[in-house]
């Protein structure tokens, strides 16, 4: 089973992150879970998502406390939420933000983690260059996408198209691909990618 965690704040798409995040697994033919975990928060206040994804039936219903991925759409976050609890350093990050690990201060935390699971994507940027508006969720699935390997792409872009409708659909899906493409030039160097 593949856990993910997803932190940012309310109005950010976290739960629509997670839920899309379980279609597009469904769509691969995978069983999957989505769920949010918030109480009376308002809008701009920390919130987190779960996925859970597998090859057979998913039992489990709690949150997730060992994720082998985190999605942080909110990089203030950083600094006042503990993120990283339960986080293996085999685990994945993968952090809205164009400034690098060391420069948003968690250089040293991630320093034995493989730096191929590490990467930080500019998602609310690519978000208002091609939508519009400052959701980076979209964006950061394209970005999941090709930092775990754990789903093709056309499914996530399946899954946003899905969620949204026409144009903002097409607008989210190609945020999505430019993230997707970063992430991967970011993490394999000179690779070519589709």
């Amino acid at each position: 089973m593949f856990q993910v965690r997803i932190h940012g704040r309310g109005g950010q798409g976290v739960v629509s992150a997670a839920e899309m995040l379980s279609i597009a697994a469904f769509d691969e033919g995978r069983y999957a879970q989505a769920f949010p975990s918030f109480g009376s928060e308002r809008m701009g206040a920390p919130v987190m998502a779960f996925c859970r994804i597998d090859d057979k039936e998913i039992r489990l219903r709690e949150p997730v406390l060992q994720p082998d991925a985190l999605i942080i759409q909110d990089p203030t976050l950083l600094h006042q939420v503990d993120l990283f609890s339960g986080l293996p350093p085999g685990g994945y990050i993968l952090i809205n933000s164009s400034r690098s690990f060391d420069e948003l201060g968690i250089g040293e935390f991630v320093r034995n983690f493989d730096h191929q699971h590490l990467c930080t994507v500019p998602a609310t940027e690519l978000a208002l260059k091609h939508v519009g508006r400052p959701l980076p969720n979209a964006a950061l699935l394209g970005g999941f996408a090709a930092i775990s390997g754990q789903l093709r792409f056309d499914s996530v872009a399946k899954a946003i198209r899905e969620k949204f409708p026409g144009k903002v659909g097409v607008a989210n899906v190609a945020a999505a691909q430019a993230a997707y493409d970063l992430t991967l030039a970011a993490i394999q160097p000179g690779a070519v990618h589709a």
